[in-house]
C-alpha cells in the first residue's frame, strides 16, 4: 500500500528507508502546525515498521490486522498518551505509566510503539519525567512525538530525537489536490486550501467533515453582526461560549482561531501586505472593517486575539478572556453585510 502523503516526499523517503532497516532512531518528533499531517505519518511509519505482510521493504499492506489496528490506534503495542479527562496537560503520573509499559516486551509486534501528540502539553515535570526514557531507549521501542513548535520543548528532549520539520504546501497545490484527488469544485477548493494554509491534513478534515464549515461560518457570522451591536449583546456571546462550564474551553478553542483569521486579514489589508487571506468569501466584510480601522489598530486587534488564544491554554477565566476580547472590538455604525 502506497504511504497516501500528500505534500511530504522527502518525509515518506526518509521514513522508508528508516523502516526498511537503514538508521532507525529510537524516538522521531515531528514538527509543525496542527492539521499538516503529523499524526498522519506517525502512524504510517508504525504500519511500515510493524506490517506482518510488507510488500517491499519500508512499505506495509493495510490489510492486515497489524495495518488495520495501528489506523484505528487499536493495536496493542500501541500506546496513545493524551491529556486525561478534566486535565489540559499530561501529567507526569501518565508518564511512568507509560515507561512502565514500555519495559515490557511487544505483545505480537516487531516495535512497541508509544505516540505522543501535541507533546506541548506535557508539564515541565512530565518531560524530565520521559527524558529518563529517551536517555535510556528499550530495546524495540520507538516513540513518536508531534508538536507545534520545538520552543515549547526542553532542549534536552529535541536533542535526543529525530526532528522532522513538516510545512505547508503552496495554496496552489492544496487546490490542486482537492480538485484532483478529492473531487471538489474549484470555487469550493480555493476556499478550502486558503482556509487551510496548505495543510493538506487540516483540508481533509473540512471535506470529509462538512460540520467544520458551517461553524466556521456561524463564528464569522456572529463576529460581523456584533460589530454593530451594543455591548451587552457582546456580552450575551462570551457567555454563551462560557456554558456549559466543562465545555467553555474547548468552545472558545474553537471560535478564537477562526475570529484571528478575519483580524489577521484586516491587518493584511490595512498594512498591503503581500499575504493571501484566510477567509477569500468575505473579502468585501474585511474591506469594509478595513476601511474604517489604520494599520496600528488593526494590529493590535490581531495581537489581541493571538494573546486570548494563549492566555485560554493557561487556564484563564474564559468568559472574562472573551468579554476582554470583544471590548476592544470596533464598533460599527452601519450592519457590515
Amino acid at each position: 500500500m502506497i504511504w497516501d502523503i500528500y505534500g511530504h516526499d522527502w518525509v515518506v523517503t526518509l521514513l522508508k528507508k528508516h523502516a526498511a532497516g537503514g538508521n532507525l532512531r529510537h524516538a522521531y518528533l515531528f514538527v509543525g502546525a496542527e492539521g499538516i499531517g503529523r499524526r498522519t505519518l506517525a502512524l504510517r511509519f508504525a504500519q511500515a515498521l510493524n506490517c506482518s505482510q510488507p510488500p517491499a521493504p519500508g512499505e506495509f499492506c493495510g490489510t492486515c490486522r497489524d495495518c488495520r489496528q495501528i489506523q484505528s490506534m487499536q493495536y496493542p503495542d500501541l500506546s496513545l498518551v493524551t491529556p486525561a479527562e478534566g486535565h489540559q496537560d499530561i501529567l507526569i503520573d501518565q508518564i511512568r505509566e507509560l515507561q512502565h509499559t514500555l519495559a515490557l516486551a511487544p505483545y505480537s509486534a516487531r516495535y512497541r510503539i508509544a505516540l505522543i501528540p501535541n507533546f506541548q502539553k506535557l508539564t515541565v515535570q512530565a518531560q524530565n519525567a520521559l527524558l529518563k526514557t529517551l536517555e535510556e531507549p528499550q530495546d524495540k521501542v520507538i516513540i513518536f512525538i508531534t508538536v507545534n513548535a520545538l520552543e515549547s520543548l526542553l532542549p534536552t528532549i529535541v536533542s535526543r530525537c529525530e526532528v522532522i520539520r513538516l510545512h505547508p504546501v503552496s495554496l496552489t497545490d492544496a487546490q490542486t489536490y482537492l480538485e484532483s484527488v478529492r473531487g471538489l469544485d474549484r470555487p469550493q477548493a480555493e476556499l478550502i486550501a486558503h482556509i487551510s494554509g496548505g495543510r493538506i491534513g487540516a483540508a481533509i478534515r473540512m471535506v470529509d467533515d462538512q460540520a467544520i464549515l458551517s461553524h466556521r461560518k456561524g463564528f464569522l457570522d456572529d463576529l460581523l453582526s456584533l460589530l454593530s451591536a451594543p455591548l451587552y449583546e457582546r456580552f450575551k456571546l462570551a457567555e454563551d461560549l462560557s456554558r456549559p462550564y466543562d465545555q467553555a474551553r474547548q468552545q472558545a478553542g474553537e471560535v478564537l482561531p477562526v475570529w484571528l483569521t478575519f483580524w489577521r486579514d484586516v491587518f493584511i489589508r490595512t498594512s498591503g501586505a503581500d499575504l493571501p487571506p484566510v477567509n477569500i468569501d468575505l473579502l468585501d466584510q474585511v474591506d469594509q472593517i478595513a476601511g474604517i480601522l489604520d494599520e496600528g489598530e488593526a494590529r493590535k486587534l490581531m495581537a489581541a486575539h493571538e494573546k486570548a488564544c494563549q492566555q485560554l491554554d493557561l487556564n484563564a477565566n474564559v468568559r472574562l478572556l472573551l468579554e476582554n476580547l470583544m471590548i476592544q472590538w470596533p464598533f460599527v455604525a452601519t450592519p457590515i453585510s
